[in-house]
Parts: structure tokens; C-alpha cells; sequence
């Protein structure tokens, strides 16, 4: 057997290329050297075909082989990563090997986003297959970081034939598993309440979870765990397998009738039906994989460091990130050019370094009925130039940002008079609306051009640091008024590729342009948008409490710097509920941190209290962003308290967070156990001189005070000893 072996720190993936030419998976997992064929065996299965050319060989079955780009049509009954038809309505496909290559430096994808890394820390392998009856060949690319324990996935179909054939379903990434007993661990959500974590044991037959919204969704994120039923936290073997895409996917776990398992993700089959003519290729998103023996936390930061490093570009990939204020909560809709004006004297007072205008400017916007589509500024309504507002932000020593919702269009605009064809209305159809809204066709480049354009002459009329890009309603009445266009299959796609385009194109007009992605909060947190955003508005959602399940969720996978986080008013405008300032500020703290509320309903005390915490944000963002973050205790299941610690790399500092949940008369003492630190040194509690052995704090806890009344908060911020560092 041919073997092609990948390798990185601690783990190996190794495939092989048997007699017939078939691709098979016969290894992920801790690093191993050798040929590891022999864990296959054969047999005879009953009702598990065999190829033709295995002749009378029936212990050779593609039923129950591990292979690493399972195609429909071929003898094997689970579920396929590779479907194809011809013009005739035929499926299926053969894909035999044909060659390999290994290559310095790390694949890129056209048009779609991809983990970057410099040559002397990644190297590609291409493993090319082939169907000879249709001359469809397909390039399997695995983009190798060893540093980071990660490997990429992604392939490009081509059509080397003569006739257009369809893609059916072309996913990312599959991995097969020969045994094992498995947890799925997923996140599922909705509007103001995303990412859940959910972790639940493998069944017989097929568990897959996807969008059919055109975005990530809320419902579900593009990022699972396959976990070993023991592992937790701290050890057991677990699986990481994340779709750098912002569109419509599907993960998928699957165990067949001999145990074996297979997991993939990648674009979503329905309504996917590319056409692809002769000559021409298509490219998949890519697939982020990471492996490893250390449990959950381990996982996480492997994913963290991988986002936060290769993933994330430009000025804000390590630059420190701006604490800002959103008017949104404090005025919605209904607001003057002074009131702005005002909002941004009273923040700058307090230490906030930028404005963000949110809804509201542009257009005939009063209402969320109208006013989408037409990127002019009300300058009726404003009071004059938005120029006039940003320079008035700007002379308070803040920046000045700018809320924009490019896919979407209000029937009640210019736009929509206008252009009417350009938005998603099935003819004979009354459209379904969203939030008053359509969406507009970003598949086509003219409708992409117009939208940049008058979003560009505005950012240019005015200084402009920061974009807040919305995105507020799922879609569905797809269908493209471009004269003779027929194959509604491949639209959910381009889209997609038109709204990278976008911000592609923003990137580059503005490189020092700091872009947080959002739609309704988290319905598009994923990958693909953070090689477009350095963070993302993490939810609708800004109740401290409840924020702490949705961040908790979100850190599985996502690092601390891409988290939208706000301290908002109270009682709070989703849920009511009413929360000291501090609890607000020390969970928002676990994000990009910011404001969103009405500064003049403060009081002195409570501006004094804002002032310190923009002091301890400054002075904790680098410990924040890229320290180790670690989970301690549950939100959800250690009912008591919530609780979550910084930790630097090199283990010299800590911030721990503690917030409590619940509350009883003759209160029991709870411990924290804290993770991370370095064991043999003491740390020193800056706020009270105290000297804590790493050791016991890690091993037997740290006491939560018993004090009177809901939802209280402890900060602590911890240094070795410098007589013992």
C-alpha cells in the first residue's frame, strides 16, 4: 500500500492508496510512525458490495472501508462527502488516485477565506483523484501547521471532460473512524441566545446539524467536537473540525451498523447543484482540524491561537482594539446629528475612545420600514454633514465609526424603486419579509459595485475608523433576475462569494479600518467572517448574565478577541433583568470591550465606576487577548457560579472572573479551582497583598466571599511573586 503521511508536533493523519486505487483514512490521532494499513481488516459483509475489479475478492467492500472522500455511487451506503450528475440525470462517481504532491508554504483559495501561514510554518500535500467516466478530477488539499497541532481541508473539483456535469455535494473534509465510542458536542442557539453547548453520545445512524439560512445562522454554528465519552476539560482524546464559511453548511456524524464512525462537514446539498462546463473548477470552503490528548481547553486554545494568528489580518490582528460606545440602546432610531454630537462628549469624559453611529443616518430612515439601500447621508436629519459629526467626535480625542447593512433593501427606498430586480422576489410570489426587509441579490457583481460605491463616498466624506456590518435577516425567496440565468443551485454560493467580495474590497480601501461583523448579533460567528473581521458582535443579547452561557459556548472555538461584548443599561432591554454595573463590566470584560447605553441616566458614581473600568480593560486587554483562557465552572450546570480565568503564556499572570448565579439564606462556601497556573510559584492578589500558593489555588480553590444579594462579582488579578519569578 502506497502510504501519505502528514505530521505535525504531536499527531499524525495518515491515508493509503490500495491496489485498486482506492483513497483510504487509516490514521489521525497521537503521533505515530510506521504503516498503519494494518489496522484494516477484511471480511465478508453481508449486502456491502464489492468493486468490480476486486473480482472474487468480497472481504474488500467500500461499505465498511475507512476512506478519506467518500463518493455516492460507489458501493458505499454511508453517507457521501462527493456527489456528481451528468446531463442524462446520472449520479455518482469513481474517484480513483492518481498522484500526490507535497509543497512549501500553505494553499490559498480564491474568493473564499483560508488559514494563511508563512512557508517555514506550514507546508501543503495535493492528492489528486480521478473519475475516468465523467473526466472529473478532484485536488484534495491539506494545509499542514505543526506548530499548532492543525490541518486544513479543502478541494477543487474540475471538469476535465467534455460535457457540464453538476455538483451535487462537494464537502470540506471527512474523517472515518474504525472504533470508538463517541460524544458529539455542538452548539445550537437562536436570536439572542447563540452557541448552547450541547454534548450528546453518538447513535447508530446519522446526527448532522446545518443551515439553510443563507448565513451560519444562530441556530447552529459551522464548528463541532467529536469527543471520547471520558474526556473532559483537562484530558481525553477529542476531534475539532471548524467550516471557514459564512453561508449555508452541514456538519454531519454518522455511525454505521460496525461501529465505525465518520464525521464531515462542508456546504450544505440542499439546493446546492453547481454546473461546472468543461474546462472549468470549483472550489470548496475550507476545513480547520485539530486534534489532541488534553481535553477541551487544550482544544480550544489550539483553535484560539490558529484564529487569532492565521486566520485574523490586518491592523487589529494584534493592535490593540478600541473601547467604544454604541448609541444604538441609547436612542435607536431617534436621535439628532447633537444628540450624537453630545453622546460622544460624555463618553470621551469618561475614557471611551470611539463613536459608533449605529442605524438611523441615511436614507428615510425613522422606522425599519424604510430607508435600506439608499447609503446617502440624512443630512435633514443629522443637521448637516455626517463629516460635521465625525469632526465633532474627533476634537474630544475620540474616533468616529458607522453602522452599514450592505445586503438589505427596504421596498420603501430609492433603490428599491429603482432596481427592483436586484433583490431576491420570486416572480408571482409575495415576498416573505424579514425585519421589514429583502435582500439583494450579491451574487451579481453590478448590484455588489453599486452598494460599495455609495458606501465608499461616504466613508470618505467623513473620517471613518470602524464598521459595524449588519446583516438582519435570513433568506429565502432566492431567485436571480439576470436575463437567461438557469441554475439557481450555485446562487447561495456566490452570494456568499459576493459578500466576501465586499469586504475584500473594504479591506483594501481601507486597510487600518477596523470591521466588527454582525448579523442580529451572532448569526454569522464563524471563521470565514473573521478573515474578513477581527471580532464579531457576539449577540443581540447584551443581558451579563445570559452573555455568559452565549461566551461560554462561543470559546470552544473562538478566541477572546473576536467577542463583540458591551456593558448595557439595567434593567436590561432583552430580558429586564437588573445587574450591578460591575458584574456588567467584568463579563463584557471576557470581549472587545464597549459600552451601549444612555450615559446621561448615569449617575457621578456610577461614571466613576465606568472610569475604572476602562482603566482595568486597558490595562488587562493584552492579558485578555491573548492569554490562555480557561473554563472553571459551567454556566448552566454548576448552577452557583459562573467563573473563568486569563492566564499569560508564560503562566506570570493571571485574571480570574467569578460571578454568582444563585443565591441562599446560610450560604455554603464555594472553591474555585483555578487552571494554568504555574504550580511551584506564589502569586501575589494585587487588591489585597495576599500571597496565594499556585499550587493550592489550582488544587483546592479559591473562596468565593459570601456576601448579600444577586448576581456578584469578583475580579482578581494575580502575579508571581517578583522575588520568585
Amino acid at each position: 500500500m502506497r502510504l501519505i503521511t502528514l505530521q505535525t508536533q504531536h499527531t499524525t493523519y495518515q491515508m493509503g492508496v490500495n491496489d485498486l486505487g482506492f483513497l483510504l483514512h487509516l490514521y489521525y490521532g497521537p503521533k505515530a510512525d510506521g504503516d498503519m494499513s494494518w489496522l484494516l481488516t477484511g471480511y465478508d459483509r453481508g449486502f456491502s458490495g464489492n468493486p468490480y475489479d476486486a473480482g472474487d475478492d468480497r472481504t474488500f467492500s467500500l461499505d465498511v472501508v475507512p476512506l478519506e472522500y467518500p463518493c455516492y455511487g460507489s458501493g458505499d451506503f454511508r453517507s457521501p462527502a462527493f456527489n456528481i450528475r451528468n446531463s442524462r440525470g446520472v449520479f455518482g462517481a469513481d474517484l480513483r488516485f492518481r498522484q500526490y504532491d507535497v509543497i512549501s508554504g500553505k494553499y490559498s483559495i480564491p474568493g473564499l477565506p483560508n488559514v494563511y501561514a508563512d512557508d517555514k510554518d506550514a507546508y501543503t500535500v495535493e492528492v489528486v483523484l480521478a473519475d475516468k467516466a465523467s473526466g472529473v478530477e478532484v485536488v484534495l488539499k491539506y494545509g499542514v501547521l505543526p506548530k499548532l497541532d492543525a490541518i486544513t481541508r479543502s478541494a477543487v473539483v474540475r471538469n476535465r471532460g467534455n460535457q457540464t456535469i453538476y455538483i451535487d455535494k462537494a464537502g470540506s473534509a471527512c474523517l472515518d473512524f474504525l472504533s470508538g465510542d463517541y460524544d458529539l458536542l455542538h452548539f445550537y442557539g437562536r436570536h439572542a441566545m447563540e452557541r448552547n453547548l450541547e454534548r450528546v453520545p453518538l447513535i447508530h445512524g446519522r446526527q448532522d446539524f446545518s443551515s439553510r439560512r443563507g448565513t451560519s445562522s444562530h441556530q447552529h454554528n459551522p464548528f463541532f467536537i467529536l469527543a471520547d465519552r471520558e474526556t473532559t476539560e483537562d484530558y481525553g482524546s477529542c476531534y475539532g473540525m471548524m467550516l471557514l464559511y459564512s453561508g449555508n453548511f452541514s456538519c454531519e456524524a454518522e455511525r454505521d451498523q460496525f461501529h465505525q464512525t465518520r464525521i464531515q462537514t462542508g456546504l450544505l446539498d440542499e439546493m446546492f447543484d453547481y454546473p461546472l462546463g468543461p474546462g472549468e473548477e470549483f472550489y470548496t470552503p475550507e476545513a480547520a482540524l485539530v486534534y489532541t490528548q488534553g481535553g477541551l481547553t487544550e482544544l480550544s486554545h489550539k483553535y484560539h491561537r490558529l484564529i487569532r494568528e492565521h486566520v485574523v489580518r490586518g491592523k487589529y490582528k494584534t493592535g490593540k482594539r478600541p473601547v467604544l460606545i454604541n448609541n444604538w440602546e441609547a436612542t435607536y432610531l431617534e436621535f439628532t446629528g447633537d444628540q450624537i454630537i453630545e453622546i460622544g462628549r460624555q463618553a470621551a469624559e469618561l475614557g471611551v475612545d470611539m463613536l459608533v453611529l449605529d442605524d438611523g443616518w441615511f436614507g428615510k430612515r425613522d422606522t425599519d420600514d424604510s430607508g435600506l439601500g439608499d447609503w446617502y447621508v440624512n443630512e435633514e436629519k443629522l443637521g448637516g454633514s455626517l463629516k460635521r459629526i465625525a469632526d465633532a467626535v474627533n476634537g474630544t480625542g475620540m474616533k468616529f465609526g458607522l453602522w452599514i447593512e450592505p445586503e438589505m433593501v427596504n421596498e420603501d427606498s430609492d433603490l428599491y424603486r429603482e432596481h427592483p430586480d436586484w433583490a431576491y422576489v420570486i416572480p408571482g410570489r409575495r415576498p416573505v419579509r424579514g425585519r421589514n426587509q429583502l435582500v439583494l441579490d450579491f451574487s451579481r457583481k453590478e448590484v455588489v459595485d453599486h452598494i460599495f460605491e455609495q458606501i465608499s463616498a461616504v466613508i470618505d466624506g467623513a473620517n471613518v475608523e470602524y464598521i459595524k456590518m449588519d446583516m438582519n435577516r435570513s433568506i429565502c425567496d432566492v431567485f436571480s433576475a439576470v436575463e437567461g440565468f438557469q441554475n439557481y443551485g450555485k446562487i447561495m454560493y456566490e452570494y456568499v462569494l459576493g459578500v466576501y467580495d465586499f469586504l475584500e474590497r473594504l479591506i483594501q480601501r481601507y486597510p487600518d479600518m477596523l470591521i466588527e461583523g454582525c448579523s442580529g448579533g451572532g448569526g454569522r460567528f464563524d471563521a470565514g467572517m473573521l478573515y474578513y473581521t477581527p471580532q464579531i458582535w457576539c449577540s443581540d443579547n447584551t443581558d451579563a448574565i445570559e452573555r455568559i452561557r452565549i461566551q461560554h459556548g462561543t470559546s470552544f472555538g473562538y478566541p477572546i478577541s473576536a467577542v463583540g461584548s458591551h456593558v448595557s443599561a439595567a434593567p436590561n432591554h432583552q430580558t429586564g433583568r437588573v445587574t450591578e454595573l460591575k458584574t456588567r463590566g467584568v463579563v463584557a470584560m471576557a470581549g472587545s470591550f464597549g459600552y451601549e447605553l444612555d450615559l446621561s441616566l448615569l449617575t457621578e458614581e456610577e461614571k466613576a465606576e465606568v472610569k475604572e473600568q476602562i482603566k482595568d480593560y486597558k490595562k488587562y486587554q493584552e492579558l485578555i487577548y491573548t492569554g490562555d483562557y480557561y473554563r472553571l465552572h459551567t454556566p448552566g450546570k454548576d448552577t452557583e457560579i459562573a467563573a473563568w480565568v486569563f492566564v499569560s503564556q508564560d503562566r506570570s499572570e493571571a485574571l480570574l472572573n467569578i460571578v454568582s448565579l444563585d443565591t441562599h439564606g446560610n450560604e455554603p462556601a464555594n472553591y474555585v479551582r483555578m487552571r494554568g497556573l504555574d504550580p511551584e510559584k506564589p502569586y501575589l492578589c494585587e487588591s489585597t497583598g495576599k500571597i496565594y500558593s499556585g499550587a493550592a489555588l489550582m488544587y483546592a480553590g479559591y473562596p468565593v466571599p459570601v456576601v448579600m444579594g444577586e448576581y456578584k462579582t469578583w475580579q482578581v488579578h494575580l502575579t508571581i511573586e517578583k522575588e520568585s519569578a
